[in-house]
């Protein structure tokens, strides 16, 4: 299952594809994520990362209104390219709104009912998170993008099995996560799941 992380450009973060297996409900899901980073120099690039995805996290900072605003343009290049893409297809591709850094409620200038009034008008689900203090909340952006897959059908066996990539795809760097459980039986990735949300 293919994710591509959308949203503005987080300092410090580098253009990666994460991969990495979990287990949900008795099923290994092996997923490939692309933290894009806010990176797209141009809109050639950005269309060939959301070809290539199966379903989008689209973040915000809760202390950051540009991010904020920049969700609507997002969410619609999504359809538009997926859309296209898929000849007319009638349902959009599964795309969560996540709106990060929650713990920083001093520096607030987005509210939680904002976000919640954007992802009714966009028909997507909605979350408010920290990935600095829960993976938890984190992987629970993961799991709605996965059990609306299963939704729409497109998560049946031999889906995935041949699927084409372009060279631009090719270049990103990839790094393996080997699943690891921690005391309380959770697997977990690069010590938790923040590590695949923009700070």
């Amino acid at each position: 299952m293919r994710i591509v992380v959308l949203g503005q450009s987080a300092v410090g973060k580098t253009e990666m594809i994460y991969r990495h297996t979990a287990a949900i409900e008795g099923e290994f899901i092996h997923f490939e994520i692309l933290d894009t980073a806010g990176q797209e120099e141009d809109s050639l690039q950005i269309e060939e990362k959301i070809k290539w995805g199966d379903s989008f996290a689209v973040v915000y900072s809760v202390t950051d209104r540009c991010s904020f605003d920049e969700v609507m343009r997002l969410c619609f290049l999504i359809n538009h390219i997926h859309s296209a893409s898929k000849k007319g297809a009638a349902e959009q591709p599964p795309i969560v709104i996540v709106g990060n850094k929650k713990d920083l409620q001093y520096d607030r200038m987005v509210s939680t009912d904002d976000g919640e009034n954007l992802s009714k008008a966009l028909k997507c689900p909605f979350y408010e998170i920290s990935t600095r203090d829960s993976y938890e909340e984190t992987a629970m952006v993961f799991n709605t993008l996965y059990y609306e897959l299963m939704r729409q059908g497109s998560l049946s066996p031999g889906t995935f099995k041949k699927r084409n990539v372009s060279k631009l795809m090719e270049k990103i760097p990839k790094i393996y996560a080997n699943s690891a459980l921690n005391a309380n039986g959770r697997s977990l990735s690069f010590n938790s799941f923040r590590d695949y949300i923009p700070e």
